[in-house]
C-alpha cells in the first residue's frame, strides 16, 4: 500500500507556499508520492474570476517538474460542473484503490470541512493533513471542529509550514501594480505568467 498526497487547490497561481507545504507534508508523514490536482471550478469562487485552467494546470506542471516525487492531475479540471473535494477523492480512490489518501490542505480550509459535501463520507475515504502557520493554535482548531473532530480524531495530521505566508492574492495585486513576485513563485512560473500575461489588468 502507497501513501499518496493529495494536494488541491486553484493553483492561481502556484507559488512556494504550495511547494514547501506539499515537501513538508511528504517528509514528515513518508508520502511515496504527492499529486498536485488544479481545481476546475472552485464552488466558493465565481467562475470570471479563477484563471482558465489551462495556464494553473501549466504553471502547476512547471513548477513541481524538478521533484520526483511531485505529479500533477487533470482529474478536477477535467471534470465537468463545479469542484468538491469528495469528488475528487472519489475519483483518485478509483484510480488509486489500494493506496492510502492523504489529502493536505491549509488549517484555515480545515475549520471550514463542516461544511464541505459529503464530510462524513470523505473522512472516511482519506486523512487530511492540515499546514499550519508556526505558533498556530491546535487546540483552537480541534475545539472548532468539536465533535467532527472527535469521532475522527485519527484522520487529523498537522504540518508547521513557515513560508505558508506567501499568498497567490498578493501574488497576483504584485503583478496588475508591475512588482516583482521573484522568491515567490518558482522562475519557471514567472517566465510563464508574463509570456502569457496573466493577471494583468483588463
Amino acid at each position: 500500500m502507497a501513501r499518496l498526497g493529495i494536494m488541491g487547490g486553484t493553483f492561481d497561481p502556484i507559488h512556494y507556499g504550495h511547494l514547501m507545504t506539499a515537501e513538508e507534508a511528504r517528509d514528515q508523514y513518508r508520502l511515496d508520492k504527492v499529486l498536485f490536482v488544479p481545481s476546475g471550478h472552485p464552488p466558493h469562487k465565481p467562475e470570471s474570476s479563477v484563471t482558465e485552467s489551462k495556464h494553473r494546470y501549466l504553471m502547476t506542471v512547471l513548477a513541481t517538474l524538478t521533484n520526483p516525487a511531485f505529479e500533477v492531475s487533470r482529474v478536477d479540471i477535467d471534470r465537468e460542473g463545479i469542484t468538491y473535494t469528495i469528488d475528487t477523492v472519489t475519483d483518485l480512490k478509483a484510480l488509486f484503490p489500494h493506496d492510502q489518501l492523504f489529502f493536505i490542505t491549509g488549517a484555515d480550509a480545515i475549520l471550514e470541512i463542516i461544511t464541505w459535501k459529503d464530510a462524513h463520507r470523505l473522512l472516511g475515504l482519506c486523512d487530511f493533513i492540515a499546514a499550519t502557520r508556526p505558533g498556530y493554535s491546535i487546540e483552537a482548531l480541534e475545539t472548532k471542529l468539536g465533535a467532527l473532530y472527535t469521532s475522527y480524531r485519527d484522520c487529523f495530521h498537522f504540518v508547521e509550514v513557515p513560508a505558508l505566508a506567501i499568498s497567490s492574492t498578493d501574488i497576483r495585486q504584485r503583478v496588475r501594480a508591475g512588482r516583482p513576485i521573484r522568491y515567490l513563485v518558482p522562475e519557471t512560473v514567472d517566465h510563464y505568467i508574463r509570456k502569457n500575461r496573466l493577471y494583468q489588468e483588463d
